[in-house]
């Protein structure tokens, strides 16, 4: 139960100073805080409101559309506590960002969305932008997740891949990923060719291993149901009913990702990710995550999800470093006049170097 005073000081209605009462289910309490109170400290952290809380009594002082704004914030948080969602500094943080975003979209509901669940882990979206890429890729056959570090594009595609696998509406599920350097240094590494190419591959290993039993990973990729290999293993084949997952695909040539997508089969879904700032193909050389947004965007059924440091959902400052970065290669673009500089690492060092010299 809310109640609202407002302390009438002559001026507008936006600016009078408004007092809110909030009356919490005993039971609610503790979520809503959270541990040592660092739900509350992160909400004062945020909010212009004042927060007062005492016993399950939440007093709210300050301007009215500050109140306003706590007001729905709070009840976005309670509402998941009653739907026993563990609330952390982290998701008041996402229900914040949401409701200052303006989306229609109900935070508690976003973030209640369970993919897959194991040994007491659950894996769901904890932003609105991934609620809207896991949704895409229930409703299209090909989605390509673009974003920086962090915003769980792999790590979800996987989660629902996994989750395809078990319902039984896939056969199998195949990663995939370029190894761009096969040329230059693969041939130095000790051991066999699938020995080489493990390390670009291992943070898809990674992710199955969050998802599945690993003991039951090697079986299963015996026996086919799971594959994992490099891009170029792709080529010649017709995959029908896969999950199929591209990831790092900014480091693929326009060709190499004109002949992954003509792989697709019947029964099929194909999920492409990649960070067009992380390119590491050689100075000059066209990415094909880049070429492929401006050819197939009118294409019924292909649906690209935008992820951006909003979206990241490793430690807070991992979001504020790529903010940071994009800050200085945008003040760093027009002093080296190179078109692809901010996308292309090759041809920012390179740049970087001539302008030392």
């Amino acid at each position: 139960m809310t109640g609202l005073v407002a302390d009438d000081n002559g001026g507008s209605p936006a600016a009078r100073t408004v007092r809110s009462s909030i009356e919490l289910a005993p039971e609610s309490v503790f979520g809503f805080l959270g541990s040592a109170d660092e739900n509350l400290r992160e909400l004062e952290r945020l909010l212009d409101a004042d927060i007062h809380v005492r016993g399950n009594s939440v007093t709210l002082t300050g301007k009215a559309p500050d109140v306003a704004l706590a007001e729905r914030v709070i009840e976005q948080l309670v509402a998941l506590t009653t739907r026993n969602r563990m609330v952390t500094p982290e998701a008041v943080r996402h229900t914040f960002s949401m409701l200052t975003e303006g989306s229609s979209d109900s935070p508690a509901e976003v973030l209640s969305l369970d993919i897959l669940a194991r040994r007491g882990k659950t894996i769901r979206p904890k932003t609105l932008n991934q609620k809207r890429y896991v949704d895409a890729i229930d409703h299209h056959t090909i989605v390509f997740g673009i974003g920086p570090a962090g915003t769980g594009k792999t790590y979800l595609a996987v989660a629902k891949a996994v989750q395809a696998l078990q319902n039984k509406q896939v056969t199998r599920i195949i990663l995939t990923r370029p190894a761009v350097e096969a040329g230059e240094r693969l041939g130095f590494l000790p051991g066999t060719l699938n020995e080489k190419i493990d390390p670009y591959l291992r943070p898809l290993y990674d992710a199955l291993h969050d998802m599945m039993d690993p003991e039951s990973i090697p079986k299963l990729m015996t026996a086919g149901v799971i594959e994992v290999a490099p891009l170029a293993y792709m080529r010649g084949r017709s995959l029908n009913d896969s999950f199929i997952i591209l990831d790092e695909a900014q480091n693929t040539t326009p060709e190499q990702m004109k002949m992954f997508l003509t792989r697709l089969g019947f029964g099929s879904k194909v999920v492409v990710t990649g960070d067009v700032t992380q390119i590491d193909l050689p100075g000059g050389t066209v990415s094909g995550l880049r070429r492929v947004s401006e050819i197939l965007t009118d294409i019924d059924d292909i649906h690209f999800a935008e992820l951006t440091s909003k979206d990241v959902v490793r430690h807070r400052l991992v979001a504020e470093i790529v903010d940071a970065y994009d800050r200085y290669e945008s003040e760093m673009q027009p002093q080296v006049g190179a078109t692809h500089y901010p996308g292309n690492r090759a041809q920012r060092r390179a740049a970087e170097r001539g302008g030392r010299r």
